[in-house]
């Protein structure tokens, strides 16, 4: 169930004071009751902590303004309005308080709806609060409250508990943005002297057919109503009339300097922290995997380079070489030594000849072509001496290779021989294969 506390605040704090909780879901009220003073308001404190708290401010303490202002800029026409209103006010505009209302044009041509309030006025009323623990995001002048009506007057009294009728209230809501609070002695002279029949004919003059005595629509007995033209409606409880019709208003006196802002509970604050730390959490997990990437890339890169860098110095004829092609054109060369269908025979027996070029870095090899069938290596290699075509005969053989010395020639300083290299392995399984057939 949606519950709101409703207060209308008076306008000294010995003033009474008086509260409503009421349901808007169910439309019905859960508890009332009346303060003696703004210091009892402590006692609504733990029903304030449960609900939504609405306030409502006598309209006897708030002046409402319509007027025309030459300007569509929303900024100029609060800049300007205080001064235009300067002669009509009573005190200074420094010390007033000027609040907005965002309503359309009327037929009159009016574009600025504002009311106001002395500062010293809203700061007491927030003080009272301040001091109960009350908060509010809310506060309503309670004659905008009262219900609208097209051609007539709402009007309810709030009858005081004590014992001068004098202390009665009467709410009248005239417009959109007109409406004014009485206390029963000024009302007893509105009603003889504003609403009476003579007044209003005096006051027509000519024009004796207009009738210038509104209809009133009453939600309570009236205090010295007998002169009124006045239309009886349900009676209500004064809070209960204003906590149904005041969200058809949408004015909030609490905007500017005295806008609330957003307070957020203690386990929604614990929340932020937790998110936050989370956040903090997962930006450094964040940071320490952009960092790990950026130290593969690099890696990465410096690999590239070298492969790229040995491929051209084994193949010193390559112009461009890419990373990506280096596989695709390994197996062309392999193909020209042999064919590719014997890449891995051919690998396999590089890999056993290596040690021996380790062991006889004097030979140096001129060409290679594998025999993919015989899965024979030929060498064809260049050194400076015969020892050194022995040396790597010896190698080879004590890497369990077989080897098949080739005819040597001399050529100049340099000495040129060949080699046909196979595994001992596949020489055998020749020989068997040979003894078969």
């Amino acid at each position: 169930m949606a519950e709101t506390l409703y207060i209308r605040l008076g306008s000294q704090a010995e003033d009474e004071i008086s509260w409503l909780v009421f349901s808007a879901t169910e439309r019905e009220i859960i508890a009332s009751g009346v303060l003696a003073n703004a210091e009892q308001l402590t006692t609504l404190t733990e029903k304030a902590s449960q609900r939504v708290v609405e306030i409502f401010v006598p309209g006897s303490d708030v002046i409402l303004k319509q007027l025309a202002v030459p300007t569509k800029s929303q900024r100029a026409m609060r800049s300007a309005v205080p001064y235009m209103l300067e002669d009509e006010l009573a005190q200074d505009v420094e010390q007033l308080f000027f609040a907005y209302a965002d309503h359309q044009d009327d037929s009159a041509g009016n574009n600025c709806f504002v009311a106001i309030v002395e500062h010293s006025q809203m700061q007491r009323w927030q003080s009272w609060l301040a001091d109960a623990d009350i908060k509010t995001k809310t506060m309503y002048v309670d004659v905008l409250a009262m219900p609208l009506m097209s051609e007539q007057w709402s009007v309810i009294a709030l009858h005081s508990t004590g014992q001068s009728s004098a202390e009665t209230q009467v709410l009248v809501r005239q417009g959109r943005w007109q409406g004014f609070s009485l206390d029963a002695e000024a009302w007893q002279f509105a009603v003889q002297h504003l609403f009476s029949p003579q007044e209003s004919t005096a006051t027509a003059g000519s024009n004796q057919e207009q009738d210038t005595q509104p209809v009133i629509k009453a939600y309570s007995a009236l205090p010295h109503s007998e002169q009124l033209t006045i239309e009886r409606a349900e009676e209500e409880l004064p809070l209960a009339l204003l906590a149904q019709h005041c969200h058809d208003s949408k004015f909030n006196l609490l905007q500017g300097h005295y806008k609330v802002s957003e307070q957020h509970s203690k386990a929604f604050k614990n929340w932020l922290w937790a998110a936050g730390i989370a956040a903090c959490a997962l930006l450094l997990n964040v940071g320490y995997k952009s960092a790990q990437l950026w130290q593969l890339t690099a890696q990465q890169e410096q690999i590239e380079a070298e492969i790229i860098e040995r491929y051209k110095k084994v193949f010193p004829q390559a112009k461009r070489v890419r990373v990506g092609t280096i596989k695709s054109q390994l197996n062309r060369k392999i193909a020209q030594l042999g064919g590719a269908g014997d890449s891995e025979g051919f690998l396999a027996m590089l890999a056993q000849v290596q040690p021996a070029f380790a062991k006889v870095p004097e030979l140096k090899p001129e060409s290679l072509k594998f025999d993919g069938k015989r899965q024979e290596l030929r060498l064809q290699a260049v050194a400076s001496d015969y020892q050194h075509f022995e040396r790597f005969k010896n190698a080879l053989n004590a890497a369990d290779l077989t080897v098949k010395q080739g005819a040597q020639s001399n050529q100049g300083e340099k000495i040129s021989g060949s080699y046909s290299i196979s595994s001992a392995d596949n020489r055998s399984s020749q020989k068997s294969t040979k003894g078969r057939s």
